[in-house]
């Protein structure tokens, strides 16, 4: 598949198809770059790595928003905005704080999105570090990551 074929089809995905694409590339960054280096580099490696395969992402996007009457301009700033529809937010820290999926649920509530990726590079291990951050999103079957969501009952 050429440029401009993967760029047809991911103007198509549905959030839930981005963020197998998303969790694909960080895994790789991950495995290859380990961590502790700073988030930004993380930031840039994975928003080329994003754009390769045909995604659109915005860096560092800041969001205005209002409340009670208020018109903040620069009231948050996402990390990166994949495609209009998923939001990741990137961390470099030995360990996740409960903020920090407040913080990204926050961000998903405010921009009337449904899903966002939490993802933590300095993680010991990728599936460590990755979280789904969900906002009354719709339970795909397609989805190979629900860290955030129970586990399915058998009978």
């Amino acid at each position: 598949m050429n440029s401009r074929e993967a760029a047809k089809n991911a103007k198509t995905m549905n959030a839930e198809e981005i963020s197998a694409v998303v969790v694909d590339a960080a895994f790789h960054i991950h495995k290859e770059l380990g961590p502790g280096l700073l988030e930004s580099v993380y930031e840039a490696v994975l928003a080329r790595a994003l754009e390769r395969r045909g995604l659109a992402v915005q860096r560092q996007k800041s969001v205005a928003f209002e409340y009670d009457g208020m018109r903040f301009e620069e009231g948050l700033r996402v990390d990166l905005l994949v495609n209009e529809v998923l939001v990741i937010e990137l961390k470099s820290v030995e360990t996740l704080a409960p903020v920090h999926s407040k913080q990204l649920l926050t961000y998903l509530r405010l921009l009337g999105l449904s899903l966002g990726l939490l993802i933590n590079f300095a993680a010991p291990t990728f599936k460590d570090g990755c979280r789904r951050i969900n906002n009354h999103h719709p339970s795909f079957t397609s989805s190979r990551l629900r860290v955030n969501q129970p586990p399915a009952e058998f009978p």
